[in-house]
C-alpha cells in the first residue's frame, strides 16, 4: 500500500512538471497569432474570476448578499472607484444584507 502512494506522488510530480516545462521547450519564438496572444492575455483574468466567483456567492450566510455585493462592486468599478473602495463597499453591502436578513428571520 505504501508503494502505491509513492507512485501516485511520482506521477503527479511528472505531470505537473510536464505541464510547466513543455510550453517552454516547444515554443521558442514570439507568438504571432493574434487569437493565441489574446487567449494567453486573458487566461490569468479568467482563472481569477473562476476561483473568486463561487466564493462570492457561498461565503456570506445569505447568498443574495454576495450577489448584491458583486453587483455593487461592478457598478463601483464602472464608476472608477479604486479597489480599496470597491472592497469596502462590497463588505458593507454584505454586512447590511446579512443584518437585515437576521432581523427579518
Amino acid at each position: 500500500m505504501t508503494h502505491n502512494i509513492y507512485i501516485y506522488i511520482l506521477v503527479a510530480a511528472a505531470v505537473s512538471c510536464l505541464i510547466r516545462v513543455l510550453p517552454l521547450t516547444l515554443i521558442r519564438g514570439k507568438i504571432k497569432n493574434p487569437l493565441i496572444r489574446s487567449f494567453l492575455y486573458y487566461v490569468p483574468y479568467v482563472t481569477l474570476a473562476v476561483m473568486t466567483f463561487p466564493a462570492i456567492i457561498t461565503a456570506p450566510q445569505v447568498p443574495i448578499a454576495g450577489i448584491l455585493a458583486l453587483a455593487a462592486g461592478i457598478l463601483a468599478a464602472w464608476r472608477g472607484i479604486n479597489m480599496m473602495g470597491i472592497a469596502a463597499l462590497s463588505c458593507i453591502v454584505v454586512f447590511i444584507c446579512e443584518a437585515v436578513a437576521a432581523y427579518l428571520i
